[in-house]
């Protein structure tokens, strides 16, 4: 997508891009270039926010939200498939749409699935703890004294990239809560300050699994071996269905 101040700009534009790319979509201007982007991204963080909602709603009704997802994605039409997790990455969905929210308040237009859609998604990392919580006092151990291993800090699988990350704020949130936190990434052999974090830390061997009260997949990294994982673990939170196949009394789902 590309718009230009005038017709050469967005000739020369298009010339330059389709060197590179198949396909280029010339637009109006540069306001219909962006609002295309963030009518792409706002669609993306409505309907994550939308499963991440029914996921909750699933779990409370014992009912499997990514078996429910997969059946409804086999309409041929008017459906497409997005999934749940621990929260959203990145910078397109979890900021951009923002600046949107914050320049339709001087048109004074409301942007009402925006902003619940962030509400929803935002509110994932404390679900996440939540869960963690509650599933280690049926272990007998208080979040509190708990040491835990987080799998994964990129916000997505296989990529090599902080920004934003769900993970980030599980284990912000897991250490205000007094729990003493490690993680474990293939992509970052440590991790040191940023804009809303500072670990200053190193990726925990994976040998230490035992060793943690709980282990917490926050991203779901293909290298990981999840069953050998769960094996050795005492508790094994899964927000990313990374278990599925697998079955243990050891896991839980959220």
């Amino acid at each position: 997508m590309l718009g230009g101040f005038d017709t050469r700009a967005s000739e020369c534009a298009a010339a330059l891009y389709s060197a590179v790319f198949q396909r280029v979509v010339p637009l109006s201007s540069p306001a219909a270039a962006e609002m295309t982007k963030l009518l792409e991204n706002i669609y993306r963080g409505v309907n994550i926010a939308l499963v991440n909602e029914l996921k909750q709603l699933c779990l409370a009704m014992n009912l499997d939200v990514w078996e429910i997802i997969d059946a409804a994605a086999t309409k041929p039409f008017g459906f497409q498939a997005f999934y749940p997790g621990p929260g959203i990455g990145g910078h397109c969905i979890p900021v951009d749409p923002f600046y949107l929210s914050w320049r339709a308040k001087q048109f004074k237009q409301p942007t009402r699935f925006i902003e619940l859609a962030g509400e929803v998604n935002e509110a994932m990392p404390a679900f996440v703890v939540e869960t963690t919580r509650r599933a280690l006092e049926r272990n007998g151990v208080e979040l509190g004294a708990a040491k835990v291993l987080v799998l994964g800090v990129a916000y997505k699988r296989d990529l090599d990239d902080l920004r934003e990350s769900p993970a980030l704020t599980v284990i912000q949130l897991l250490e205000e809560a007094g729990a003493q936190v490690a993680y474990n990434d293939p992509y970052f052999a440590k991790v040191g300050t940023g804009r809303k974090y500072a670990l200053e830390r190193t990726s925990t061997p994976l040998d230490s699994v035992g060793e943690f009260d709980a282990v917490i997949v926050t991203t779901d990294h293909s290298a990981y071996d999840y069953a050998a994982l769960v094996a050795a673990s005492k508790l094994f939170i899964d927000t990313r269905n990374a278990t599925r196949g697998i079955a243990s009394n050891k896991i839980i789902r959220c």
